[in-house]
């Protein structure tokens, strides 16, 4: 084996672990890592089934997620929680400035529904593609479960 050729070999995989772990970084405060002030959120109600958090019984109700701006537009979903199970995701706002990001965001949030629902958290992984949908996606999710209380 030549010399170029293990060199080529090393670089492709020293690039693909680095690419890898670079993947596999998730912060938990990106838009504030951003320079992006938090979105407030106003408190919402809470639907006649539901339970305060740290009491005995499972909580149920739909809650909305806080409305969180991203690059290309705004992300907000509401989440169905039943007996503490999230059970439904629905998206209120997506990225639609343009064309594109219509686009992506048509192809991502299904996905990232799916992925939100086998889960039963807002703990999953971005879309290729989509890193900022993807990322408002789970801000606002999350939100919602914090006042689902689970």
């Amino acid at each position: 084996m030549s010399v170029a050729v293990r060199r080529a070999v090393l670089a492709a995989a020293s690039t693909s672990a680095v690419v890898v772990m670079l993947l596999s970084f998730k912060p938990h405060h990106a838009a504030e890592m951003a320079g992006q002030p938090p979105a407030p959120t106003a408190p919402q109600p809470r639907s006649a089934s539901s339970h305060p958090p740290g009491s005995s019984h499972p909580v149920s109700g739909t809650y909305t997620g806080a409305a969180v701006p991203t690059k290309y537009g705004t992300v907000q979903v509401t989440a169905t929680v039943k007996n503490g199970r999230l059970t439904s995701v629905k998206a209120l706002h997506t990225p639609s400035g343009d064309d594109h990001s219509r686009q992506l965001a048509a192809s991502a949030v299904p996905q990232l529904t799916k992925e939100a629902l086998g889960a039963h958290s807002a703990h999953i992984d971005a879309v290729s593609g989509a890193s900022y949908t993807s990322q408002g996606y789970v801000q606002s999710l999350q939100s919602a479960l914090d006042k689902a209380g689970i």
